[in-house]
């Protein structure tokens, strides 16, 4: 069977839940790839119509919300001790040098961390049992991790999105380049966003 035939067999239904879990997994603190598989997934709905864009943006954008959530509970329950844990069990992400970064992020730039820090692998990773453990106030948690959630998760889906479906005619006249091609031009997109969201931070705070 044809790969484009096959990924047609793909429920819809198993996509966003695929999306959503990942997502919420990893937003939740488990270094899993959320981010591929969401620039993955939009171009994949950009090329197949039996996935709704939309429906995808909000699947990613509630795992992210109620991910993050959760993190922040087990981050809140467990404390240091639970970084240190997690440290043993997942030396190259929770390593005290990167623990150590994403805390002085949090301290100099609070709330902001908690959002801006969805466009950043490290921080989207920390972010909910960081903001716990340091017992960052819930309603100032709760309003950057909905605003991040929906800005990255959203924001992500939709320029993936359009760039598929501006790349579906290269896609059908040379195949595997036009989806490297696809691919690449979605990758750069997402790292000028990660790019203007670190430049906005300092701005943003001084405001």
């Amino acid at each position: 069977m044809h790969v484009q035939e096959w990924l047609e067999t793909v429920p819809a239904v198993a996509v966003y839940a695929l999306v959503g879990l990942v997502i919420g997994l990893e937003s939740l603190g488990i270094p899993l790839p959320g981010e591929i598989i969401l620039v993955s997934s939009a171009l994949l709905a950009s090329q197949h119509g039996h996935i709704d864009p939309v429906v995808l943006g909000a699947s990613a954008t509630a795992g992210a919300i109620i991910g993050d959530s959760i993190g922040y509970a087990i981050g809140r329950k467990g404390g240091r001790p639970l970084l240190a844990w997690l440290g043993k069990k997942f030396p190259k992400h929770f390593s005290e040098g990167h623990i150590a970064t994403a805390e002085r992020s949090f301290e100099k730039w609070g709330m902001w961390a908690v959002f801006f820090g969805r466009f950043v692998a490290l921080l989207r990773i920390f972010a909910g049992p960081l903001a716990g453990v340091l017992r960052m106030p819930y309603w100032k948690f709760l309003i950057a991790n909905v605003l991040g959630g929906i800005v990255w998760a959203g924001g992500t889906t939709a320029v993936i999105y359009y760039v598929g479906i501006v790349a579906e005619s290269w896609l059908k006249r040379f195949s595997w380049l036009g989806l490297v091609a696809a691919v690449l031009v979605g990758l750069t997109s997402m790292l000028v966003l990660k790019r203007k969201a670190k430049k906005a931070q300092p701005v943003t705070a001084a405001e």
